[in-house]
C-alpha cells in the first residue's frame, strides 16, 4: 500500500522587518496583505495593478508597490513569497525562484505547488487560532473557516474551559439596546471572566442565563435605595465586590456614556483606587431605529441627528435640553427615556415652530422579539402612544427620515 500523505508541519513565522514579496494585487493580496501589515513584515508587491484598498495600502506607505509584471530576480532576499496572479506561467516561474531560494512560498491558484498554506487564522486575547487541513487534496476554506470561527468564539465568550487570569476590578459594559448578539465581543468575553454581575434592567437579559453558577448576579433595579439614594447605592456595590478582590461587570443597555450615567460610576470609582474597563456598546439611539428600518440620516434627507434625553419634560425646571434649538434642527431627533414625556415635548416642538405634521415614530422593545413600531406626527403622537398602549422601553425618532426606508424604493 502507498504511505499516506505527510500532513503539513504547522509553525509560526516571524516576520517582523523581513522581506516578504506579494506577486500580484487583486482580491487575494486585500484579503492577505493586512495579516502581513499586521505581523510587521517588510512588504513589497509586485503587480501591473492593484485593487482600490491595496492601492490605499501603497499609498500610506505600508507597502512598497513595484507596478509591474513578476521578473526573474524579485524574490532575492525574501523570506516569504505570496504568488496570486491569474497567470499560470507567471506563477510556476516565481514558485520556480522561490524553490531555488529555499523561500516558503504559497500560491493561491494551486495548493499542491505550494511549500506552505496559509491557514484560516483568528485571534483572541493575545492568542491566534490557525486551523490547517491535514492534506491539500482535502482542503476545504468553508471548512476550515467554520472551525476557525467555532474556536474563536468559544473562547472568547468562555464556552471553552481555558483557565483565565482573574483580574479584580470593574468593566462598565455596553450590552446594546437588547439582543443579546449586539454586545461586543470584548464585553462578552468580561462576562464570562466576571465573578459579580450587576445588571441593569434593560441590559441583554438572555445572556445572564449563560454565566456559570458561581458568578453571583444582582439586579441594580432591586438593590434597595431612597428614590434619590439609587446611584449611591449601586456605585457602593461596585466599590464593595470590587474590594474583595472580585471581578465586577457592570452591565449596562445601550452605551455606558449615553445616559447611563457610567461616568459618574467610573469617578466612584477612581476615588477609591479602582481599576475601571469601560467597554463601548451599541446605543439604542441608532440601533433601534436601524432594526426598525429607519435611517437616523440619509442623503437628500438629514444631514445631522440629535439625541436628547426625554426623562423630564420640557417645562420641568432640571431639564437642560434647548428645546427651542431643537426645533430649528433640520435632521433627525431621537428622544430616549420620553414615552411618558412625548405628548409635552411634541407640544414643547411644535409650539417652537416645528410642524406638526412632522413624523414620529417609536420603536418599543428595539431588536428583541418583541419589537413593534407605531408612527405618528407631532401634532398626534400623545393620543397615539395613550391608544397604542406604548411602553418602555422605547426610542422616538422625529423627522423625515420616519418616511424613508427600504420598501420606499419599491413603490
Amino acid at each position: 500500500m502507498p504511505a499516506a500523505p505527510h500532513p503539513a508541519y504547522p509553525v509560526g513565522l516571524r516576520l517582523t522587518g523581513r522581506k516578504t514579496v506579494v506577486i500580484g494585487g487583486g482580491q487575494v493580496a486585500q484579503r492577505r496583505l493586512p495579516a502581513l501589515i499586521a505581523a510587521g513584515a517588510d512588504l513589497t508587491l509586485v503587480s501591473p495593478s492593484a485593487t482600490p484598498s491595496v492601492e490605499a495600502m501603497a499609498d500610506a506607505g505600508e507597502i512598497t508597490w513595484v507596478r509591474r509584471r513578476y521578473e526573474r530576480g524579485d524574490l532575492e532576499g525574501a523570506w516569504y513569497v505570496l504568488i496570486a496572479t491569474g497567470d499560470r506561467a507567471a506563477n510556476d516561474e516565481a514558485s520556480a525562484e522561490a524553490e531555488e531560494h529555499r523561500v516558503w512560498c504559497v500560491r493561491s491558484d494551486d495548493a499542491e505547488a505550494a511549500t506552505a498554506w496559509t491557514p484560516a487564522t483568528g485571534r483572541t486575547e493575545g492568542v491566534t487560532v490557525a486551523v490547517l487541513s491535514t492534506e491539500a487534496a482535502d482542503r476545504d476554506p468553508r471548512r476550515t473557516a467554520a472551525i476557525r470561527d467555532a474556536l474563536v468564539e468559544a473562547l472568547r465568550d468562555g464556552t471553552v474551559g481555558v483557565e483565565r487570569p482573574h483580574t479584580p476590578g470593574v468593566a462598565l459594559v455596553g450590552g446594546g439596546p437588547g439582543d443579546p448578539d449586539l454586545i461586543t465581543v470584548r464585553g462578552r468575553r468580561l462576562l464570562a471572566e466576571a465573578d459579580v454581575v450587576i445588571a441593569d434592567r434593560l441590559g441583554p437579559r438572555d445572556l445572564l442565563d449563560e454565566l456559570p453558577p458561581h458568578v453571583e448576579v444582582i439586579d441594580a433595579a432591586k438593590i434597595p435605595y431612597g428614590r434619590q439614594m439609587g446611584q449611591e447605592a449601586i456605585n457602593q456595590a461596585l466599590i464593595d465586590h470590587a474590594k474583595q478582590g472580585k471581578a465586577v461587570v457592570r452591565l449596562k443597555g445601550g452605551d455606558p456614556f449615553v445616559f447611563g450615567r457610567g461616568m459618574e460610576e467610573a469617578q466612584a470609582l477612581a476615588a477609591e483606587g479602582i481599576p475601571v474597563t469601560v467597554v463601548p456598546g451599541i446605543s439604542s439611539s441608532i440601533s433601534v431605529p436601524g432594526a426598525a428600518g429607519i435611517p437616523v440620516t440619509h442623503r437628500g434627507v438629514a444631514h445631522e441627528f440629535t439625541v436628547v434625553s426625554g426623562h423630564v419634560a420640557p417645562d420641568d425646571e432640571r431639564s437642560l435640553v434647548d428645546w427651542g434649538a431643537m426645533a430649528k434642527l433640520t435632521g433627525t431627533l431621537v428622544v430616549l427615556m420620553g414615552v411618558d414625556k412625548i405628548g409635552k415635548i411634541a407640544a414643547a416642538l411644535v409650539a417652537h415652530g416645528k410642524p406638526g405634521d412632522t413624523p414620529v415614530a417609536l420603536v418599543q422593545e428595539g431588536t428583541t422579539a418583541a419589537q413593534r413600531r407605531v408612527d405618528a406626527t407631532l401634532a398626534t403622537v400623545g393620543e397615539t402612544v395613550a391608544a397604542e398602549g406604548v411602553k418602555p422601553p422605547a426610542v422616538i425618532v422625529i423627522g423625515d427620515v420616519v418616511r424613508e426606508g427600504p420598501e420606499r424604493n419599491r413603490r
